[in-house]
């Protein structure tokens, strides 16, 4: 942009004013919260054992949770892949994990430091299970079924000092009480791993890890899940856990000494303490029993129905990992929804609730921050709320602010049990609307998912689309579906209500069938108009005084509204073709120019008065991948992209300079949203969560700036 039309748009007045300041911060995003959980396993679950912090990743990310207060600190792995184990050494001062992909490592976290201290990159491939020894001197390693290899390292000294290879996929690893030996578990595979040779060896190179087989009798042919070694009387037994739903005890001598049938159709996840063995099993139930003679102790609460209504749905998530905090008496449960609840398990006769968090089970394709909106507006969404949506055919209503509650909202979905056992604590999420799936006989497990959503400008209506053309509006007030219309032949990828400004109030729908439908917010959401322009799939559409979309067919063409006979028609103004493909487009908020994430990874900024290119420049530091997402912030001031690298940059939206790259996620990231209060920018991603990023208050500070000026000058011209 030359300065002549920075000065005709009125805001050549308002350059960020604090560069300098910008650039010389540390640390211009850090990640304050985050709102999923990628756990497969009991693996990707443990609990310090002093401090009663709950580790589980969330995509590249570890977070350390405390339950009773709800707060949560973060280690980021650094390599950006994904974390698959993790574990807490004895004293609860370092935290080790696994990850996935081509030549993993093994990472060793100073947890008070929120650094990595250590890391042994010795498995080709994936790890699957991670452990520390309980005399803190030995973490072993188990590679999943592409590398297959058990390697014990002596971190301290840095160095491998034995390593084997197993024959079966290894699920489970547990040390002895004494480190002298250590368990795996597996198909048809329960083994013993003795270190009494790797103490005495001296050799430079790892020497064999010597491994005996456990005796499994008639239970041979079975999948053994967990492993968990016993403590205190019963330190020579080993119990495991299988998926046909028996709990295993094994004597001194490796010998399969008892079982016992958990009544359930599958088991996947063992926790044990001195005086309790809590199995996680299918639909919801979690059992204990007495590691003395494995007799039956109490079945958990279950957590929250998988469906709203209750009286056709009643199968309940499946407890996949958990973990026993022996000071508090809390059982961490994780369930195969992604969710996540702390129990109170003093007294087996009135176990409690302590925390629950339910977050999304599949890929989060969008999200929308409730606007500022005046009138009579439901004050919890008004501050700081958000939604999202997700292939899981849930649409998710949250709030940032911390507010503590006693007890979940009657409309909150996440259940709750007698006031008496309740801690008080925080409550992230406001509301779950499910969408109905069992659309054209679909069967309750096929997910159509929701791939778009859209709030109106009064914060009323919420219009979601999803991804077989399907158009949903709803009433935010009351929750209620008040629209369902087959809109699209194929996947609505983007929808739009009109600026309250410009006196209409319509919804705009773009979908890769390459049509966009004109529809009137005010009578019905009847048809308006349907536009045919582009010859390739609709990536984006918005609305600036004129309406503008993209799409796959290289394209973006300005509409203008124009009053007919028949009402409100729209026509073609302006027409450019670019040499790539146009993934998504924002608006700033003066109107003025809209930013085009394209396949070259480059910005391009149009004015969208003239439909002219007036800036172009790069917007991802890497040379690797595709812009996928833009967002422009409240001010007008910085521009943040998503790259099909996994990373979120944020720049200058008129120097084009990058102001800082970030990174946690996965998978891809679906949507990005800049918070009204310039404090916040929130991520969503494929891989399930929810990133919540607290900007620097430089950047704050100078973004709050700009909208003062913006506003001053908008006084002053009317």
């Amino acid at each position: 942009m030359d300065s002549h039309s920075k000065v005709a748009s009125g805001i050549c007045c308002v350059r960020p004013r604090s560069r300098r300041r910008t650039e010389t911060t540390s640390s211009p995003v850090t990640l304050e919260k985050v709102l999923g959980i990628t756990a497969s396993g009991n693996s990707g679950l443990a609990c310090d054992p002093r401090s009663g912090l709950v580790a589980y990743p969330a995509g590249c990310v570890v977070v350390l949770l405390n339950p009773k207060k709800n707060r949560q600190h973060h280690l980021i792995n650094t390599s950006r892949k994904t974390i698959t184990a993790l574990s807490f050494s004895p004293d609860g001062k370092y935290l080790v994990t696994g990850e996935s992909g081509h030549l993993p490592a093994v990472r060793l976290w100073d947890v008070a430091e929120q650094k990595q201290v250590a890391e042994l990159q010795k498995h080709k491939f994936g790890i699957s299970c991670v452990a520390f020894s309980p005399n803190g001197k030995y973490i072993v390693s188990v590679g999943n079924q592409h590398d297959m290899m058990v390697n014990v390292w002596a971190w301290k000294k840095d160095a491998v000092v034995a390593a084997n290879k197993v024959s079966s996929k290894v699920t489970g690893v547990s040390f002895s009480e004494d480190s002298t030996y250590f368990v795996t578990v597996g198909n048809r595979h329960v083994k013993f791993w003795y270190l009494d040779h790797c103490k005495a060896s001296k050799a430079s190179a790892p020497v064999p890890l010597l491994g005996r087989s456990g005796l499994l009798g008639e239970l041979r042919n079975n999948f053994f899940c967990d492993v968990a070694c016993g403590v205190g009387s019963k330190s020579e037994s080993t119990f495991c856990i299988t998926s046909s739903g028996l709990l295993c005890e094994f004597n001194s001598k490796r010998m399969l000494d008892k079982w016992v049938d958990l009544q359930t159709s599958m088991a996947q996840s063992l926790s044990l303490s001195e005086d309790m063995i809590f199995c996680g099993c299918a639909d919801g139930t979690v059992r204990a029993f007495s590691p003395v003679d494995l007799h039956f102790v109490c079945t958990l609460p279950r957590p929250h129905h998988l469906s709203c209504d209750v009286s056709i749905d009643t199968r309940y998530p499946d407890a996949i990992a958990v973990t026993y905090d022996p000071i508090t008496r809390w059982l961490s449960c994780v369930y195969n929804d992604h969710s996540l609840y702390v129990w109170d398990v003093r007294d087996v006769k009135r176990v409690g609730k302590v925390h629950s968090v339910l977050f999304h089970a599949a890929c989060v394709w969008d999200l929308e921050m409730f606007p500022d909106a005046p009138g009579d507006i439901d004050a919890s969404l008004s501050s700081g709320a958000f939604i999202s949506c997700s292939a899981d055919n849930t649409i998710r209503l949250w709030r940032i602010e911390d507010q503590t509650q006693i007890y979940s909202h009657s409309q909150n979905i996440i259940s709750s049990v007698s006031l008496d056992f309740i801690y008080v604590c925080v409550q992230d999420l406001l509301n779950i609307i499910y969408i109905d799936g069992n659309t054209n006989g679909q069967t309750a497990e096929v997910r159509t998912g929701i791939r778009t959503i859209c709030i109106s400008p009064d914060g009323k209506h919420l219009a979601s689309g999803d991804r077989n053309g399907m158009l949903r509006v709803h009433d935010l007030t009351s929750m209620k579906e008040i629209l369902k219309v087959e809109a699209h032949d194929a996947e609505i990828l983007c929808l739009e209500y009109s600026k309250p400004e410009t006196g209409l109030k319509l919804l705009a729908t773009a979908s890769r069938d390459r049509l966009i439908h004109v529809l009137d917010a005010e009578d019905d959401y009847s048809l308006v108009q349907t536009l045919d322009d582009h010859s390739s799939s609709i990536t984006a559409v918005r609305f600036a005084g004129e309406m503008i979309s993209c799409g796959a067919d290289k394209s973006i063409y300005f509409q203008t509204a124009h009053k007919t006979d028949r009402g409100t028609e729209f026509r073609r103004s302006h027409h450019k073709v670019r040499k790539t493909t146009l993934y998504d487009m924002g608006v700033d908020p003066t109107c003025k120019y809209a930013a085009v994430a394209c396949q070259d990874r480059c910005i391009r900024i149009f004015d969208i008065s003239s439909g002219e290119q007036k800036k172009l420049y790069k917007g991802s530091i890497s040379e690797d991948g595709s812009l996928l997402r833009v967002q422009i912030d409240p001010s007008g001031q910085y521009v943040a992209t998503s790259c099909s690298d996994k990373n979120i940059s944020i720049f200058d939206f008129y120097s084009g300079e990058c102001v800082a790259t970030i990174f946690g996620h996965s998978e891809i990231v679906t949507g990005m949203k800049f918070t009204s209060d310039c404090k916040h920018l929130i991520s969503v991603s494929g891989d399930s969560c929810i990133f919540v990023w607290r900007l620097a208050p430089e950047l704050t500070i100078s973004m709050r700036e700009r909208i003062s000026m913006i506003a001053f000058i908008i006084k002053i011209q009317s």
